[in-house]
């Protein structure tokens, strides 16, 4: 499945899973699950997701999802067959047993995360999972927070027990081969480097065997199936090179064959279908670097050396592919225009003998998306055989929702949404208040030109909520996009407290997506703003580098611009605004108030990266190249002084007045807790003191992302800090 974000249901990987883990944590949520975050009200039920199955076999296709149960920390991965799910019923015990006060069936329960914890000190984090083809094992990996790595565990969902092997560490990927025999997966070294693939046949007492051991230090591997598991594709890359080779999925142990290679470090994920190989990259074309992503394909069958590549479409500057995902019929491209993102599908298989062609010329048919859509995150979408596939379809004014389309019969569900206007949640997968929408879109035709009545199926809140969209001028002209939300009821002239957000590091996209917590804000006249500043994602690679290393100063020059520009136009009063920063979001806020400490009236830092220089010249957690390329090689003098200038640590004023800071972190050694701890003690000790205006420090000794509790008491604590910082 050629798509970029992994989530938690499966292991197909992505283009987050192309590079190792960066130093910082990316944007909470936004790196290892394409899932929406729900609300701790939300408890009943989660996304049905329909397994992989063979042509026609409807009787034993199944649905695979995860629930909470009430009063429990983790969730619960089930399972029930597609053709009998109104016959099943959940939260009974024994599991896949029968109800007889129902009359119904109980779901069967293949995982407990509550009894994953047991096993790993009373804390369970999956960062892998995927079941097997013929659906009789689920490999998956658990974080072991002893030891600061990843456990692989496989386990027979037929019994319910774990497997006596594969039983590895430090695990970072893993694919299905052999329909389900085998099992391919990629060890890290002591550095969190993934280098050696290995072969596990299931069921087997013979030893592992090594496929593949990348011995230069400065080459990274990653896995990853074809989605019509015919291929596990293997990408090789560093800094100057990059090599996609396939193995025979039927055969794992006949080899690698190579496909793929280039100059320098490139995104490349490669997709089969009915005998050609379709590669997703941005790697340089024709000598010049790419500004974003495209596509690109050849028969699978071409020998390497006089294997052509030829590209799918003719390049169209107002145009840009973000992200593509294949099922047997079609090819979903997500597609953006500016700020404006749009979602078409293209019937399969391509015409022959065309050539490049106009996307137009191949009649992509456009799917019903809300107003405002500031993110769009392909799911799982396992079953390759299905024509129906599911996105999370995000936006500042509307909770996430999970929409299945059916790009056969043009047709869209949406699965589930978190209704902010009941008491209650729509959990519409199944039932007859399911909402079916014929699609009626000409080809071309814009979504936002599409009128229904359908437009309050989304529960958009925008009739509660205004989004508003501003190009802002930086410092040296380049605008920056602003993205505020605010409430009309109770917006008032020049009077209005703001939360301004900003990211700006490795590529990545600034989430705006709609969360709960800000209602609070919302409903008392606070503007929430969204600084897509660069150094982060959205305007293609040229906009990702001139924020990152020498170039860092522009993206803490872009934050600061925004703030001054809700000021200065009066949309938050003078000495009412605020900043949120999240890991190297931290790093942005906290630099940026360095600069200009009176322009900010409070500020909260979550694990935030704070102490760039010793942290990048004494890495006492593994760093990786990417981190050095983001913010800078200390070995470079133009770099190192690039790094004094900004790293939050080093330039803290001294005797001037600073803003109130929480600060957020976690004992985790994952996060460095000690470069917290550092800078607080020296804002504390240089600045100039105010108890209106107190420096806090919060530490926890779990990972508040993945414990879903201390999300909501984090989320309390920081919005009470914010209003009473405001009010005070």
């Amino acid at each position: 499945m050629t798509r970029w974000r992994c989530d938690t249901w499966t292991c197909t990987s992505s283009k987050k899973r192309s590079t190792p883990k960066p130093l910082c944590p990316t944007p909470r949520d936004s790196n290892l699950s394409s899932s929406p975050r729900w609300p701790l009200a939300w408890l009943l039920s989660f996304p049905l997701l329909p397994s992989a199955g063979a042509p026609g076999d409807l009787h034993h296709r199944r649905l695979y999802y995860r629930r909470v149960e009430e009063g429990k920390q983790y969730l619960v991965l089930c399972r029930r067959l597609v053709s009998l799910n109104e016959e099943f019923i959940s939260h009974k015990s024994p599991a896949a047993g029968f109800d007889f006060t129902s009359g119904k069936k109980i779901e069967q329960k293949l995982l407990d995360y509550n009894q994953e914890a047991e096993r790993f000190g009373g804390y369970a984090y999956e960062e892998l999972s995927e079941v097997s083809p013929d659906h009789k094992f689920l490999a998956y990996t658990m974080y072991d927070k002893d030891n600061d790595y990843f456990t692989l565990s496989v386990r027979n969902l037929n019994s319910g027990a774990l497997c006596s092997k594969p039983q590895a560490v430090r695990v970072s990927n893993i694919a299905w081969a052999k329909d389900g025999q085998a099992l391919i997966y990629v060890v890290s070294d002591q550095n969190k480097r993934p280098y050696q693939i290995y072969c596990s046949i299931i069921g087997s007492t013979d030893e592992d065997a090594l496929l593949l051991e990348e011995s230069n230090e400065n080459v990274y591997v990653n896995i990853r199936h074809t989605k019509d598991f015919h291929f596990v594709c293997v990408h090789t890359f560093s800094t100057t090179s990059s090599k996609v080779f396939l193995i025979n999925a039927a055969d794992p142990f006949s080899g690698l064959t190579l496909v793929w290679e280039c100059e320098g470090l490139a995104h490349c994920i490669v997709e089969h279908h009915e005998g050609f190989l379709y590669l997703f990259t941005d790697a340089a074309k024709e000598g010049q670097e790419a500004d974003n992503h495209y596509l690109l394909r050849c028969p699978v069958d071409a020998s390497f050396p006089s294997r052509t590549w030829e590209s799918v479409f003719i390049d169209d500057q107002g145009l840009v592919v973000e992200d593509v995902d294949f099922c047997k019929t079609h090819m979903a491209l997500i597609l953006r225009e500016g700020r404006t993102y749009r979602l078409c599908s293209v019937s399969l298989p391509l015409p022959a003998g065309k050539g490049v062609v106009h996307l137009k010329e191949l009649h992509p048919h456009f799917l019903p998306l809300p107003k405002y859509v500031s993110q769009i995150a392909p799911g799982p979408n396992y079953d390759y055989y299905s024509s129906t596939m599911r996105f999370t379809i995000s936006s500042p004014v509307m909770p996430d929702a999970v929409v299945d389309y059916d790009l056969s019969y043009g047709k869209w569900n949406i699965i589930q949404q978190q209704n902010m206007l009941r008491e209650r949640t729509r959990i519409l997968y199944g039932t007859a208040s399911s909402a079916t929408i014929s699609l009626n879109a000409k080809s071309g035709e814009s979504v936002n030109e599409l009128k229904s009545d359908s437009d309050n199926l989304w529960n958009d809140l925008s009739e509660f909520y205004s989004c508003e969209q501003y190009d802002v001028p930086s410092h040296d002209g380049i605008s920056v996009p602003l993205t505020i939300i605010y409430s009309p009821k109770y917006k008032k002239e020049n009077q209005n407290p703001g939360l301004l957000h900003g990211h700006g590091a490795y590529g990545e996209l600034l989430d705006k997506r709609w969360r709960s917590e800000l209602k609070s804000l919302l409903d008392r006249g606070w503007v929430v703003a969204f600084a897509d500043v660069r150094g982060g994602g959205g305007g293609g690679k040229k906009w990702h580098h001139d924020g990152r290393r020498t170039k860092k100063l522009n993206s803490i020059k872009d934050f600061i611009s925004c703030a001054r520009f809700l000021i200065e136009k009066e949309i938050v009063k003078e000495h009412k605004l605020a900043g949120w920063g999240y890991s190297a979001g931290g790093l942005l806020v906290a630099a940026a108030i360095n600069c200009c400490p009176d322009l900010f009236r409070a500020v909260v830092l979550e694990v935030p990266f704070l102490d760039a220089t010793n942290t990048l010249l004494y890495p006492i957690l593994p760093l990786i190249a990417a981190d050095y390329e983001e913010f800078g090689y200390p070995g470079d003098i133009d770099d190192f002084h690039a790094i004094r200038n900004y790293s939050p640590y080093d330039n803290i004023q001294k005797d001037v007045l600073y803003p109130a800071v929480l600060v957020t972190s976690s004992f985790n050694t994952r996060f460095g807790v000690w470069e917290a701890a550092k800078w607080v003690a020296r804002v504390r000790e240089s600045t100039i003191y105010d108890p209106k205006r107190p420096i806090l420090l919060n530490l926890t000794t779990d990972i508040v992302e993945e414990n879903r509790y201390l999300q909501c008491k984090e989320s309390a604590l920081e919005t009470a800090f914010l209003i009473k910082m405001m009010e005070s």
